[in-house]
């Protein structure tokens, strides 16, 4: 059993948390949830769906990533329960990756938010732009 701290009440299960609380389960989940890596791995691992990806490849069709952010990325979302990992007891291992129901239950959210990313593009754009153009040029980047 868990003790609530003075001034504090103690959560129950399925209760929601304060977003805005640094402690807040749910936003320590959006923060691992959130990051761009993280949404590359779930649209690549669920175009594959419900078939595996092999570290290797998977690595292949997520450019830029680096076999180390990879690793730590598909480390957070195998312990969260999001990719199932399977090893085969070959020489090297052959390690598969796949969405679970849970993970498969994320794409949808993430792509919602890719779509919206891609509408608003050309209109964050414009505001960067404007942005900087409205700066005073003093030489020094900022």
């Amino acid at each position: 059993m868990t003790t609530a701290r003075p001034g504090e009440h103690e959560r129950r299960p399925g209760e929601r948390g304060d977003l805005l609380d640094p402690r807040c389960p749910t936003r320590q989940l959006l923060d691992r949830i959130g990051t761009k890596w993280t949404s590359m791995a779930v649209k690549v691992l669920a175009e594959e769906a419900p078939g595996e990806l092999r570290f290797a490849e998977l690595r292949r069709r997520v450019p830029g990533i680096s076999q180390k952010m990879l690793s730590v990325t598909l480390q957070s979302l195998v312990r969260d329960g999001l990719v199932a990992r399977r090893v085969e007891p070959t020489v090297p291992p052959a390690v598969h990756y796949r969405l679970t129901d849970l993970g498969l239950s994320l794409e949808r959210p993430l792509s919602a938010l890719r779509v919206w990313a891609e509408t608003h593009m050309p209109e964050i754009d414009r505001n960067n732009q404007l942005a900087d153009e409205s700066l005073p040029n003093q030489g020094v980047p900022s």
